[in-house]
């Protein structure tokens, strides 16, 4: 069979590639690459990705797609679920011997339900890794000898065994070759990032206990894989010699340096490059990797601090401490790195002084930029499982009608409109301070390049706001 991998489109702007904890439309515009969707497509001959919300597609454009294919692959999660289901029904609809496949950590996690939800529309799903299940499926073996499947056979649900992660990541091939072969490399924008960049793993899966972080609880799991930093070599050379204008390599492993040893291995291969590139880190990391990393031309350090207080970090097991992030954001500074801080308003333990705390927190940092979100507790995690015990989860949508989060979760002492405002309290004490702005027009001030995305993100972040008010009419 000839498959077609399909983001689906959803809303505007929608990021469903941010899947650890913020699938959803964002203040400012942002992309990740559909890098899960692109490694079994480069090992399918025929295949095609495309990506929806970032090359601007409807469905009906998408529908004329798949009109060329035997399988259509799609990427799902727990947000756009029933928008998903329903763009499988018109596929199959149009041509009903279309295969309609679901992947992602929803699917995952609750198989049998999707498959009931879905009925009449989607065929099968795949559980966990989908790399080489779609790649059997295409070659014609038969569903019964796929592992890590489920679908309905003769009216019954018939789930495969489960296919053990890949522990061989070197046998991939390069998703990057997949992007410049179908996607528009330069269509994908993190505002914190140079512009154009590619992003790829180094590794899968996360050995930390964090009860609210989706992927390694229901998806590539809590056994950190690595590919060889030869490996990750060959595929950096490769984008820096074939794609045009690249200014930065992403690395968007769950974290990249939970093994140190291979953070540092990677790191003097990239040397010799001379190529800018970005990690997701714990704010746990030493001195001396930090230094290594930044000599072989790391810039910018994403990094989910998540709140201020320590009693929180302890409710969601997040392993490491505020004296371990103020020590770990000083060592950037002194590096000369970037700081990109991700904190979740909502967490276990919240409250008016809390939210307070977290604010005055990140100020303290003074990071050169943060990501505000709102805690969401998806199916198959720690987090999900204590929310449903204690009965704080008040909805089952974790979207309003513009693909904006809102707020599920309401404590006795905190509500969910309290949390929900809390976002764009934390967002205006944060970038509404003299220092900040001020530095920020000194950049602007030098760098008519710069003067132009942030008046851009500006608007962005504005209009976003706008939106978000109008939603803080919903909340209870």
């Amino acid at each position: 069979m000839k498959p077609l991998f399909l983001n689906p489109p959803t809303f505007e702007d929608f990021d469903g590639g941010a899947g650890a904890r913020y699938q959803a439309s964002r203040e400012v515009t942002s992309f990740w690459y559909p890098t899960w969707l692109c490694y079994p497509a480069g090992m399918i001959p025929g295949s095609r990705v495309v990506d929806a919300p970032v090359q601007r597609l409807t469905l009906e454009d998408c529908l004329k797609i798949a009109l060329d294919y035997d399988m259509v692959v799609m990427y799902t999660s727990t947000p756009t679920l029933a928008i998903d289901v329903e763009t499988a029904r018109r596929i199959k609809a149009q041509k009903p011997s279309t295969v309609t496949v679901l992947t992602g950590p929803h699917v995952s996690v609750l198989p049998e339900e999707s498959l009931k939800f879905a009925a009449g529309a989607v065929d099968l799903v795949c559980r966990g890794e989908f790399d080489y299940s779609t790649k059997e499926l295409c070659e014609g073996r038969a569903w019964q000898e796929v592992d890590g499947i489920t679908f309905i056979m003769d009216g019954k649900i018939i789930s495969t065994p489960d296919r053990p992660p890949i522990e061989d990541l070197d046998a991939l091939p390069f998703a990057s070759q997949v992007y410049m072969r179908d996607l528009p490399v330069n269509e994908y924008v993190i505002p914190h990032f140079k512009h154009p960049y590619v992003s790829i793993y180094s590794s899968r899966g996360c050995p930390s206990k964090c009860i609210y972080c989706l992927w390694p609880q229901t998806f590539s799991g809590r056994a950190m894989r690595v590919r060889s930093a030869e490996n990750v070599y060959q595929e950096v050379k490769w984008i820096v010699e074939n794609v045009p204008g690249v200014k930065e390599i992403s690395f968007d492993d769950d974290t990249f340096t939970a093994n140190r040893e291979h953070a540092r291995a990677v790191a003097e291969k990239l040397k010799p490059l001379g190529i800018s590139w970005t990690i997701n880190a714990r704010a746990n990391c030493d001195y001396e990797t930090l230094r290594i990393m930044r000599d072989a031309g790391l810039r910018h350090v994403v990094v989910g601090f998540e709140t201020g207080n320590e009693q929180i970090l302890k409710n969601i097991k997040k392993g490491v401490t505020k004296a371990q992030a103020i020590e770990f954001t000083r060592n950037c500074k002194k590096l000369g790195l970037s700081v990109h801080g991700a904190f979740i308003m909502g967490l276990p333990g919240e409250t008016r002084e809390t939210i307070r705390e977290t604010i005055e927190y990140a100020k303290a940092l003074d990071l050169n930029s943060i990501q505000a979100s709102l805690a969401s507790p998806y199916p198959g995690t720690e987090f999900y499982d204590l929310c449903k015990q204690e009965g704080w989860i008040t909805s089952d949508s974790f979207l309003d009608e513009t693909g904006h989060q809102t707020c599920v979760i309401n404590y006795p002492h905190l509500s969910n409109k309290e949390i929900f405002d809390a976002v764009e309290l934390f967002y205006d004490k944060f970038y509404f301070r003299p220092k900040y702005i001020l530095r920020s027009i000194g950049r602007m001030i030098v760098n008519g390049e710069e003067r132009r995305k942030l008046l851009k993100e500006g608007r962005q972040y504005l209009e976003y706001m706008r939106k978000r008010k109008q939603a803080s009419q919903g909340c209870n």
